[in-house]
């Protein structure tokens, strides 16, 4: 059995930006922290859906078709196979759940990419 896991903690044992976290999982689906600050990139996840809640601060997703803007205690889940850009102009705090194979940038692949066998635990 797990302990429980304090959210505020664990961000404080991070501090870089676009490289999630992973502090949970299950059902085939990890629960990951992350630190947003800036532009990512355009990516799609083709087979995985992917939830994004803030846990502080604003987080824009770009949609091809349009923008979804998220505050604190808000989520979106962007469906598989559709491209989007979190964008963060401040330090966004976010949550994500996704599944274990899911690559940090989809079929992309750039300097910033975290490859899934990399992913780090906290």
């Amino acid at each position: 059995m797990r302990d429980k896991v304090n959210i505020e903690d664990k961000f404080r044992q991070f501090s870089a930006h676009w490289q999630p976290k992973i502090v949970g999982e299950l059902n085939g689906q990890y629960v990951k922290l992350a630190r947003l600050k800036g532009e990512f990139v355009w990516h799609a996840h083709e087979n995985e859906d992917e939830l994004f809640l803030v846990v502080k601060g604003h987080l824009k997703i770009k949609l091809r078709e349009r923008d979804v803007d998220l505050d604190t205690g808000e989520f979106f889940i962007v469906p598989a196979g559709v491209e989007h850009l979190p964008v963060a102009d401040d330090e966004a705090l976010v949550l994500l759940l996704e599944p274990k194979e899911t690559a940090h940038t989809g079929a992309l692949k750039t300097e910033g990419t975290v490859a899934i066998e990399d992913q780090e635990w906290l």
